[in-house]
């Protein structure tokens, strides 16, 4: 029982000494992300890239109104073979159109992340070597951050950017 107790001291001893020594810090990933130059070229990759699945949505949206509306014009002449065949195709197109609207959506995110990925690379190699430079001993997101007393103590957002090469905007509140 001595023995539980003595390593239970010592652990709770080491803990605490442990703990006065950790430096905590934030930074805002998304902000560096929207100063960096390279972001500005990848929205426009994004810009084009959707423009191209958005061309081809409103051509293809374009046509399937037509067909429907020559199918409402002759509906009433057809007989109701024809007529149920010519829903059924329609019902069909109309599903093909939904189907390439959603995987242009996901062909876009997939985009996203692959344009964006080696930036937040980036930003995060910048985190490490800032956190490494000024003795940090963690680094959070700032979105994760409920509670901050002193918003300027740990914000290391402009020495990422610094690190990164951009000079940060200057703050007006100063």
């Amino acid at each position: 029982m001595k023995r539980i107790l003595i390593i239970m001291l010592a652990l709770g001893l080491a803990i605490n000494l442990n703990a006065q020594n950790v430096k905590i810090g934030y930074t805002n990933a998304d902000y560096v992300l929207s100063l960096m130059p390279e972001s500005k070229e990848v929205q426009s990759q994004i810009q084009a890239y959707e423009k191209q699945f958005s061309n081809t949505i409103q051509q293809k949206v374009q046509t399937f109104q037509q067909k429907v509306a020559e199918y409402q014009q002759n509906a009433p002449t057809m007989t109701d073979q024809v007529r149920t065949d010519k829903e059924m195709e329609l019902q069909a197109e109309q599903q093909s159109l939904q189907k390439f609207q959603q995987d242009a959506e996901q062909s876009i995110m997939r985009k996203q992340q692959e344009l964006y990925e080696p930036l937040y690379e980036k930003i995060q190699n910048a985190i490490d070597k800032v956190a490494e430079e000024n003795g940090f001993t963690h680094i959070v997101r700032a979105e994760a951050m409920l509670y901050i007393a002193d918003e300027d103590n740990g914000n290391i957002s402009d020495m990422v950017l610094r690190k990164l090469g951009v000079e940060p905007p200057v703050d007006d509140a100063e």
